[in-house]
């Protein structure tokens, strides 16, 4: 026998009549059935039930103590000691707390309605507010993007409720869902993470403006308004703490070494721990459903690298940055909404860089570490960016505020960054035309064809002599990945020729891609060179070390030529990137991997090569008996690592067979 189900006690007369179950409690006015059917909610005179009050617990808002000393190393931190610092509730509004309540949404709660009937109508009220606003009769504006996905998906199904000359909406904006309430507990035990412990004012000044100089111009993925605009008054309703911890951590990379000291870390590593560990357990229990938000903190955390994960954390937070993508269908361009005067202009400029920026760190973090592309860009119709794109919210900033965080050649900086998501549309390209294991061979038009596309490449134009040392790097930085893409595109053509290209000219063909395989390796000790001579690599970030990885794999290649001078010009070329890596492992820990790697192939070639400690950076006095070892002697180099990476035909794929243990 089945469960008797309850009746709702109040219905509008519109579902009386048609004698069918009215949402009126769960929804409010109008009901779900009155707002598919276009006509008026009525309720009966004297139907109507008052609301039961609500009783709210609010918990307590931790304060900060005094400074109580320096933190403790960063192998046994549990949590920070109190001191003095910007208290998180001036950047963030407070985390909704639960509310001990009866499940209702905008009326009254029907105290005969069972709690099955309720969430019910909640799931009903949810699918007819999507069918209701891709069919364009919604009369609330939403926030919140929604994709209903394109056919044969469920949202073709609204299909064959429009005509064929006025398609059904995809990106249609619902209302915003309220964020998942936190317990006691959740909050306890945030606190006790230290997740609502912000940095003294002053390191998090310094840690916006390193974010919005060095962070930003290549990877804008925050609307610079919001979080500006808010954080000099101490207003922060639009800010989030989940959000603001993400920045941080990368933003770590680029503050001064007095700085992490007086935060009472003992390295600028240390620093990013910490910083990295508080944004994921923001990510993963402050109950946050913004997805704009978690797509933002995901694609800043794709930065974390780590030993006990072999690494791959870059891996998996682009996966879940990709994924929101195209759960909010970012990747599909909304010709109908775009049209839609609901959605601002800002919004969408924001929603394409988020989707470029995703497109970019997938390609090249598919070279690097050898992994599959996740974004196939022929399900793609999102239209490319343009410099307005990065700069429209910006204007309108205060002009103190812009002089204080925003860097003066940021339109400069716009125009790197649109050259660079042209880039990775072509890398991208490269590595499905060659790099595929069941792809058809790359025929010779096809390989014609893609070289005269990279040839064409127009960079931006150099601001002149008067140019800043940031924008100095970035057009350094962009050399670097198009020499990058060059070696990638020519490298498998060394061992064997494209289809369709004549025997008898195959051993000229291959000596001349050899030469500019060669040059374009050499191109990148000369851009190198450049960022050593005029001191801009402290500019790097974690995406430089990677960048010299396909020149160091070609003059590792040289160095097992027969040729006595042609093997010490690859070693002396390949000792160059094995320094720049030395100096920037301090503060990126794939510099140490790819320094470690190359040293057991140089071994391998050269059984007698030395090399000399590097001294590590620490702010405070090294114990006598602490040896200062290289990283990287202490690694273990598989020979399977070793034969891949030496292998003339394969990709870098010595991340798949690298023995951490």
């Amino acid at each position: 026998m089945s469960a008797r189900r309850h009746r709702s006690a109040v219905a509008c007369q519109h579902c009386r009549q048609r004698k069918v179950r009215c949402s009126y409690t769960v929804t409010g006015v109008p009901c779900i059935g009155c707002t598919q059917d276009g006509t008026e909610c009525i309720i009966p005179q004297g139907k109507t039930q008052t609301t039961p009050r609500i009783r709210q617990f609010v918990p307590p808002i931790r304060q900060n103590g005094p400074e109580n000393g320096p933190r403790i190393a960063e192998e046994s931190r549990r949590s920070l000691p109190p001191r003095p610092s910007a208290p998180a509730d001036a950047f963030i509004a407070p985390i909704t707390p639960r509310a001990e309540r009866p499940r209702s949404v905008g009326g009254a709660t029907d105290i005969n309605t069972s709690p099955e009937d309720n969430r019910s109508l909640d799931e009903e009220r949810t699918g007819a507010e999507i069918a209701t606003a891709a069919l364009g009769r919604n009369r609330r504006a939403g926030q919140a993007p929604f994709y209903t996905g394109e056919s044969p998906g469920f949202g073709s199904v609204l299909d064959l409720c429009s005509p064929p000359q006025q398609p059904v909406q995809r990106h249609i904006l619902l209302q915003p869902k309220r964020s998942i309430p936190l317990s006691a507990e959740d909050r306890e035990y945030l606190q006790y993470k230290g997740v609502f412990n912000l940095p003294r004012s002053d390191t998090c000044n310094e840690l916006l403006r390193a974010y919005f100089h060095h962070v930003h111009p290549i990877l804008p993925v925050v609307d610079v308004t919001a979080v500006l605009s808010s954080y000099p008054s101490g207003e922060s309703s639009q800010c989030s703490l989940l959000l603001l911890w993400s920045m941080f951590f990368v933003a770590a990379n680029y503050i001064s070494t007095e700085t992490w000291k007086q935060e009472g870390y003992s390295s600028r590593k240390a620093m990013k721990h910490d910083m990295y560990s508080r944004a994921k357990c923001m990510h993963h229990n402050s109950g946050e459903t913004d997805n704009t938000v978690l797509l933002q903190s995901a694609l800043l955390l794709g930065f974390y690298h780590s030993e006990v994960d072999l690494h791959m954390k870059p891996w998996y937070w682009t996966g879940t940055a990709i994924s929101l993508c195209q759960i909010m269908g970012l990747h599909r361009c909304p010709s109908s909404a775009w049209l839609n005067s609901s959605i601002p202009e800002r919004q969408q400029c924001l929603w394409r860089r988020l989707w470029w920026s995703c497109f970019f760190r997938d390609r090249w973090l598919s070279l690097t570490m050898g992994r599959p592309l996740r974004i196939d860009i022929r399900d793609c119709d999102t239209v490319l960016p343009s410099s307005v794109d990065m700069l429209s919210d910006v204007t309108g900033l205060p002009e103190a505020v812009a002089n204080a965080y925003i860097p003066t050649d940021l339109p400069h900086l716009a125009d790197c960054w649109v050259t660079m998501i042209h880039l990775s549309k072509l890398l991208g390209d490269v590595l499905s035309l060659s790099y595929r294991p069941f792809g058809p061979y790359p025929s010779l038009q096809q390989v014609e064809a893609t070289e005269a596309e990279i040839l064409l490449v127009q960079f931006p134009d150099s601001p002149g002599t008067d140019r800043s040392r940031l924008a100095a790097f970035y057009m350094y930085h962009l050399q670097l990945h198009y020499q990058a893409l060059l070696i990638t595109f020519y490298r498998p053509f060394i061992t064997k020729a494209p289809e369709g290209l004549p025997a008898a000219q195959q051993q000229a063909w291959q000596s001349q891609i050899r030469n500019k395989l060669d040059a374009a390796a050499l191109q990148t000790n000369s851009i190198v060179d450049n960022l050593a001579r005029e001191q801009l690599l402290d500019f790097g970030g974690p995406m430089t070390p990677p960048l010299l990885v396909p020149a160091m794999q070609v003059h590792l290649l040289n160095c097992k030529s027969s040729d006595g001078i042609i093997r010490r010009l690859g070693l002396n070329k390949l000792e160059l990137c094995m320094m720049i890596l030395e100096q920037m492992q301090h503060t990126y820990p794939s510099a140490s991997i790819f320094r470690g790697i190359f040293l057991g192939a140089i071994r391998q070639v050269f059984p007698d090569y030395m090399v000399q400690p590097s001294k590590p950076e620490t702010a405070y006095p090294v114990p006598q008996d602490a040896p200062l070892d290289d990283p990287a002697e202490s690694m273990v180099i598989s020979d399977d690592v070793i034969g891949a990476l030496m292998n003339e035909a394969s990709v870098y794929n010595f991340w798949e067979t690298f023995n951490w243990m």
